[in-house]
């Protein structure tokens, strides 16, 4: 399970990100001082950061620039009410490797988390992240699910939840759950939405891979 730490000192927003990000099956900690991100960040125990910049004891612009002087190759994404063009080129040249403004939708930003810690992912032969479980490897580039000696491309939605799943072995996982990871949306009873690219995934990849849990959800298998 991915770890991330959550630099924010609006506790609102902190709270709004935390409950988003480990519905979504990530660790969360939080913290809302610079000092303290800066701190936490060098210790090697987090996967990615999400730092805002308007922080106490010690400005995120600050953290950001020891971190990168120290060769912490953290991934950190800049999420900031700051949203002009000086701040957001200071972030970049800074070492950010990404930069959100506030508001912010919870979506977007999951979106981009899930693209940051893909570049963390291994390394395969043809040079792409890969996640893999038995014969089967999704590339997080490319988008393209390999079974064996055969490639299959994939909507993105399918991808969504192929990724899901490959960074959740054998956990099993709720409609609710897969609803919020892979489409950033509350749980809505009467959607069929899940279900239905179940069905498309399983055509893909084989349905004995993918295992109902009656009134539980779903399971790779």
């Amino acid at each position: 399970m991915s770890r991330i730490l959550i630099a924010e000192d609006d506790r609102g927003i902190a709270d709004f990100i935390n409950r988003g990000l480990s519905s979504a099956g990530y660790a969360c900690d939080v913290v809302d001082s610079g000092a303290a991100a800066f701190h936490m960040a060098r210790s090697g125990d987090f996967d990615l950061m999400i730092l805002d910049l308007g922080l106490p004891h010690m400005d995120g612009s600050e953290v950001l620039e020891e971190l990168r002087s120290l060769r912490v190759s953290l991934p950190i994404i800049v999420l900031t009410a700051r949203t002009n063009l000086e701040a957001r080129i200071r972030s970049l040249e800074g070492g950010a490797d990404d930069y959100m403004p506030k508001p912010f939708q919870f979506a977007e930003l999951l979106a981009r988390v899930r693209l940051r810690l893909a570049d963390k992912a291994n390394v395969g032969d043809e040079g792409g992240a890969l996640l893999t479980r038995g014969d089967l490897s999704l590339d997080l580039r490319t988008q393209k699910i390999r079974i064996g000696e055969k490639s299959k491309d994939l909507s993105r939605r399918e991808f969504g939840l192929l990724e899901t799943f490959l960074r959740h072995p054998g956990q099993i996982l709720s409609r609710a759950q897969l609803l919020s990871m892979v489409w950033g949306m509350d749980f809505d009873p009467g959607s069929n939405v899940v279900d239905v690219y179940i069905r498309t995934l399983r055509k893909k990849i084989g349905a004995e891979r993918i295992e109902t849990i009656r009134g539980s959800g779903y399971r790779l298998v």
